[in-house]
C-alpha cells in the first residue's frame, strides 16, 4: 500500500493528485502580520474563520472532494466522447469520404453533426451542473482565499511547504454565495 492509498490522518488532507499533505496550523500563518490582515479581511468577506484549524482542514478536504468529483465527471464524459469522435473521423477518412455517394455523404455529415452537437450539449450541461453548484462555489471561494493567505504568509517570510495548499487559482466558478448551504464531509461509516 502506497502512502497515497491510505486515509488522511489527523491534520492531513488530500491535495491535488491525491497526495496526502499535512495542514499548516493557523497560528503559523498568523505569525505574519500581512497574512493575518488578509485572513481577517477574507474571513469577514467569506464568513469563515481561517485560523480555526478544524474548519480549514474540513475546507481542504471538501476542496479535494470537489476536484475529484469534477475529474470523475470529466472522465465519464470525456472518454466516450473521444471514442465517438475518433470513430466518426475514422469512418469519414476511410470510407465516407471516398466511397459514399453524395446523398449518403450528406446523411453522414448530418448524423456526425448531430453526434457532435449532442457531445457539446452534454459538456455544457455537465459543466453547468458542476461549476454552477453554489455550495461548491462557496467552498472554492474559501479555498482560493486560503491559498491567497498562504501565499501572503510565504512572501512575508513564513516557511511553508512548496505549493501549499496545492490547489490552483480559480479564475471562474469560485463565487461566494452567503445564502448557499455549507457542504458536509461524507460519513465514512456509510460509504
Amino acid at each position: 500500500m502506497s502512502a497515497e492509498d491510505r486515509e488522511p490522518g489527523p491534520g492531513e488532507y488530500r491535495a491535488r493528485g491525491s497526495i496526502i499533505r499535512k495542514m499548516v496550523p493557523g497560528d503559523v500563518l498568523a505569525s505574519a502580520p500581512e497574512a493575518r490582515e488578509v485572513a481577517e479581511a477574507e474571513g469577514r468577506r467569506l464568513q469563515f474563520d481561517f485560523f480555526d484549524d478544524e474548519a480549514v482542514l474540513r475546507l481542504l478536504r471538501l476542496r479535494h472532494l470537489d476536484e475529484a468529483k469534477l475529474r470523475s465527471s470529466g472522465m465519464k464524459l470525456g472518454i466516450p466522447a473521444a471514442v465517438a469522435l475518433f470513430a466518426l473521423f475514422a469512418y469519414w477518412g476511410s470510407y465516407a469520404r471516398y466511397w459514399e455517394d453524395p446523398k449518403s455523404q450528406t446523411l453522414y455529415y448530418a448524423a456526425a453533426g448531430a453526434v457532435v452537437a449532442l457531445i457539446i450539449l452534454l459538456y455544457v450541461v455537465s459543466l453547468t451542473r458542476h461549476w454552477g453548484n453554489r455550495a461548491r462555489q462557496k467552498v472554492r471561494a474559501r479555498a482560493a482565499a486560503y491559498r491567497k493567505i498562504a501565499h501572503t504568509a510565504t512572501r512575508a517570510g513564513v516557511s511553508l511547504p512548496d505549493f501549499y495548499p496545492h490547489y490552483g487559482p480559480y479564475p471562474f466558478a469560485a463565487n461566494f454565495h452567503a445564502d448557499a448551504e455549507d457542504l458536509e464531509l461524507p460519513d465514512k461509516a456509510n460509504s
